[in-house]
């Protein structure tokens, strides 16, 4: 058993294909007139003022990354022999007065 349209409906069907299948004839072509897919001097306008603005941008990204270290591994040791550094300053004098004093000591027990 075949299922088949009836052919009061197809022709209601046929003739709205038609119609909505035609072209418009009464000038307006929807948008796609004389200068359908022309830019305008606006559009070149914007599109300049875009690349002058990736033009700024790529500036300031590489100056940012000339100031970036090669690796974030020799900046992390060098803080911290820095701090070394400082700890060791700072207990110099005080060695250096522990020092003092138990020659004073040894000299006054001789």
């Amino acid at each position: 058993m075949s299922f088949g349209v009836p052919a009061v409906a197809v022709v209601p069907l046929t003739a709205s294909a038609l119609v909505l299948a035609q072209q418009p004839d009464s000038g307006d072509n929807g948008g796609q007139g004389e200068d359908f897919g022309k830019s305008s001097p606006v559009g070149l306008l914007v599109l300049i003022l875009f690349l002058v603005a990736v033009v700024f941008l790529v500036r300031s990204m590489s100056k940012h990354l000339k100031k970036v270290p090669q690796s974030f591994d020799k900046e992390e040791t060098a803080s911290e022999t820095e701090a070394a550094e400082a700890e060791t300053a700072e207990q110099e004098p005080e060695t250096a007065e522990a020092e003092k004093k138990p020659d004073a000591a040894g000299k006054k027990s001789d």
